[in-house]
């Protein structure tokens, strides 16, 4: 018998090859009932291939995958209690919004009434607020309500698992933030577990109750979202999540907390994995972690001088590219109030950049 805190789905040392090519090597995962997971990663990273083997699309070349605990390699993708939305949403053109939801409905064995199809159908439109929407063609649809009838037809069955592949893609950034908010929404008033396949880190950062960060076919890291933005344990992780300046240096003294020489200037910070004396590594400082000044630095801080290169205005607040003549070129976001306080920086004027003592992080450069 299954409990409600067993996991809900599992990969056990699932590896996929095509050849020689090795999409997904050796991943072992476990899905917790209810949340939502995200698999994030660039092109070629495993994490599409990881989702197929969960749906059923493809069969892992060794290890398994697990449905309520019980084994499902083989077990079709018809016959698993999942459903998928994929990138282009893959609606019947030639049929309504009605009747590409009511499609795997019908396919049911044995057959359900009608009344029941149209039911079913009207709760999943009015659960993705598309009420007497019902008699449109798709082509009437705008994108965001064709990602709503995706979802209306991929919930109609009440899966286990509903698994997400990129379905944002094609939306414009304003309505893909609205998306991001109904999908939420949903999962929480459903219950569903969610699995998200993204290459998109703000997308995943905002959704998502777990992260697994993937590299060349293997998961790097899984936390959630703010653990892997203020702990990663690569500096691949970091540099994917977020965005993060790395300084370069050598390692003086190892520890939970490591001394590391960069320009000649020692700088210190929590080192998340073990390094040794003598080792190549960076300081990871996080853009809206080091401040701007006209004027020096104050005393508790470590500032360099810098020379403005570049401003970008983003609302909220300012993001700046610096230059300094040992550390190189660098980001500083600024936030509006502190630029009201501080007052603007223009390109090609001097400033002074600083962060506190003991800020970001020490990783290996490997």
């Amino acid at each position: 018998m299954v409990g409600q805190n067993d996991p809900i789905a599992e990969l056990r040392s699932a590896s996929k090859h095509y050849g020689a090519v090795i999409a997904a090597d050796n991943v072992s995962l476990t899905i917790r009932r209810g949340e939502f997971l995200s698999f994030l990663g660039p092109s070629g990273c495993g994490k599409t291939t990881a989702l197929r083997m969960l749906a059923g699309f493809e069969v892992p070349t060794s290890g398994d995958v697990l449905l309520d605990g019980q084994r499902v390699n083989e077990l079709p993708a018809y016959r698993r209690p999942i459903n998928m939305v994929f990138q282009h949403y893959a609606l019947f053109p030639h049929l309504s919004v009605f009747d590409n939801i009511a499609y795997g409905l019908r396919q049911q064995r044995p057959r359900l009434e009608k009344a029941a199809i149209a039911q079913a159908v009207d709760k999943a439109l009015d659960t993705v607020r598309l009420p007497d929407y019902g008699a449109r063609r798709i082509h009437e649809m705008s994108g965001g309500q064709q990602q709503r009838v995706a979802l209306a037809r991929a919930i109609v069955n009440e899966p286990k698992l509903l698994l997400l592949d990129e379905p944002m893609a094609a939306l414009d950034k304003k309505l893909r933030r609205d998306m991001q908010i109904e999908l939420q929404t949903l999962q929480r008033k459903l219950g569903i577990t969610f699995v998200l396949v993204t290459h998109d880190q703000e997308e995943a950062l905002s959704m998502s109750d777990r992260i697994c960060v993937m590299q060349g076919g293997k998961i790097v890291q899984i936390g959630s979202p703010r653990d892997l933005y203020d702990r990663p344990n690569t500096r691949y992780v970091a540099d994917f999540v977020g965005k993060t300046n790395f300084f370069h240096g050598v390692v003086t003294a190892a520890g939970a907390i490591c001394h590391i020489e960069i320009a000649g200037q020692a700088r210190s910070a929590a080192a998340p994995k073990a390094l040794v004396v003598g080792q190549a590594a960076s300081l990871c400082l996080r853009p809206e972690q080091i401040s701007l000044h006209h004027a020096p630095s104050p005393e508790n801080r470590a500032g360099v001088p810098v020379t403005i290169s570049a401003r970008i205005f983003l609302g909220e607040h300012t993001e700046y590219l610096v230059q300094n003549a040992d550390l190189g070129a660098f980001l500083v976001l600024v936030p509006r109030q502190a630029e009201a306080v501080e007052g603007a920086f223009e390109p090609g004027q001097k400033a002074q950049a600083s962060w506190q003592d003991g800020a970001g992080l020490i990783l290996g450069n490997t």
